[in-house]
């Protein structure tokens, strides 16, 4: 062999090596690139000034403790509710003190995943959707919420979990912002040399999912969005099958469109318009037949104040089918 030969033949020697180090590296860390679990909370004594404000503690079907606030509104009796699903490396205090702007008059759910803020247990999206589920549930079921209108709202990651939590309950009404065809998707887009689809178990594949969701469904992108590209959204947009909306918010990126003024007045008009439509009235056999899956299932999860330590039952929690992501969907 010549000299010239050798040294290509080990050049490639080296490469390959390389790219195998590499892809076994992206292998065993993928949870940390798809999960940034933020402990610290962004506000320090969250309060929302246009509801009641309370620390909740629930419990996951398999005993994990889930943390955060549920704000309901100062008039009694039941109302429209709002279960909020975070990004990437969102810690969700700031949604109770942004509440009576983003959800006026609604009752409102923000639980941090698991291993963010002081939720307990390690983030995966099989737990994240279980999890999601259990929250609607337990949403369900409060004497505050009118069970017919609950709307789930999913932020880059967590607009993944909203819409699998979607597709397996009743929900009224969604909203996505800046939300992505897959995980795995836009993984493909940032490791092409790679053979990411063996790799990749947390995939959040919401383009699966869209076709099936039947209610009205709300977009909102960044303006400037170097985490999730307009193109991967344009892909999950063209796949929902109740599209009401698909608007960018002026002067936004993926980090700041949330707490933007402009993303919050778009939220609130849309999901007050949504919840003022009439409810439809299910039929005497739907009622049965709800009645009848209502009582096949024993209440596993639990509430608590975080200022008491008794915990008490709530819904259980049904399994779903799931996936995964890389360093992106976001704060």
């Amino acid at each position: 062999m010549s000299t010239r030969n050798k040294i290509a033949a080990g050049m490639a020697g080296v490469a390959s090596m390389l790219w195998l180090g590499l892809t076994a590296a992206v292998a065993a860390n993928q949870r940390r690139l798809v999960f940034n679990p933020t402990v610290e909370r962004e506000v320090k004594s969250p309060r929302s000034s246009g509801h009641r404000t309370r620390p909740v503690v629930l419990r996951a079907k398999d005993g994990t403790r889930l943390c955060g606030w549920l704000m309901t509104p100062l008039a009694p009796g039941k109302h429209p509710a709002v279960i909020y699903f975070g990004g990437r490396s969102e810690e969700v205090s700031w949604v109770v003190r942004d509440a009576g702007k983003l959800f006026p008059g609604m009752a409102v759910l923000a639980v941090n995943y698991r291993g963010y803020g002081e939720s307990h247990g390690v983030p995966a999206e099989i737990h994240m959707i279980e999890d999601g589920c259990m929250l609607f549930d337990w949403m369900a079921d409060s004497v505050h919420v009118d069970a017919r209108r609950i709307a789930v709202v999913g932020r880059s990651l967590g607009s993944g979990v909203a819409v699998q939590v979607a597709k397996e309950r009743p929900a009224h009404s969604v909203v996505l912002i800046t939300p992505y065809d897959s995980i795995l998707a836009i993984a493909k887009r940032k490791f092409r040399v790679m053979p990411i689809e063996y790799m990749l178990r947390h995939r959040f594949e919401s383009i699966k999912y869209a076709p099936s969701l039947k209610v009205p469904t709300f977009v909102l992108r960044a303006a400037s969005d170097d985490v999730v590209p307009h193109s991967h959204t344009d892909q999950l947009v063209a796949k929902l099958a109740q599209l009401c909306g698909d608007e960018v918010v002026p002067a936004s990126d993926h980090m700041n469109i949330p707490y933007l003024e402009a993303t919050q007045s778009r939220i609130a008009r849309f999901l007050t318009a949504q919840f003022a439509m009439p409810v439809a009235i299910p039929s005497l056999a739907d009622a049965m037949l709800a009645a009848d899956t209502s009582t096949a299932s024993t209440p596993v999860n639990a509430l608590t104040t975080a200022a008491a330590t008794p915990v008490l039952p709530a819904p259980v929690l049904a399994a779903a089918s799931i996936l995964s992501i890389p360093p992106l969907a976001a704060k």
